[in-house]
């Protein structure tokens, strides 16, 4: 009878040995490229139902139980939306941001850390990744 050896071998998607990972949080906010701001403002709140927070110029706002769904309004009629952006919640973002990118994911052009948006008596900062398709995906921080 012939025996069969298995060797466990380190496969390519297995996750490299860290001992500290990021701590990241739900997701907070998801952004979708629209072509028609008017049109697609009143998809989402008149058909699919959801609360409208605000509009600003290029962009409106949506609470989807607890997270944000932002519409981001297509710069030229030639562009194609391009998608999901995902938006992490961060509690410490320079530490987060620092550990994903150590972890090998590259930061997306103008994606260090940076001030966003000044909201009410804090400051919204974010960081932005990209994937290894180009997809962006962002850690973000409510200071």
């Amino acid at each position: 009878r012939a025996s069969i050896s298995i060797r466990a071998t380190a496969s390519a998607t297995a996750a490299p040995p860290m001992t500290t990972l990021p701590s990241l949080g739900r997701i907070g906010q998801i952004a979708l490229s629209v072509h028609d701001m008017g049109r697609a403002v009143r998809f989402w709140r008149d058909v699919v139902g959801l609360k409208f927070l605000f509009e600003a110029p290029n962009v409106a706002f949506f609470d989807c139980a607890g997270q944000r769904l932002m519409l981001s309004q297509a710069q030229t009629p030639e562009l194609k939306p391009s998608g999901t952006v995902l938006y992490f919640d961060s509690a410490d973002l320079e530490r987060d941001f620092a550990l994903v990118k150590s972890r090998g994911a590259t930061v997306a052009p103008n994606g260090e850390p940076h001030l966003v948006a000044p909201l009410g008596d804090k400051q919204l900062w974010m960081g932005f990744f990209s994937d290894p398709d180009g997809n962006v995906f962002a850690l973000m921080q409510l200071r």
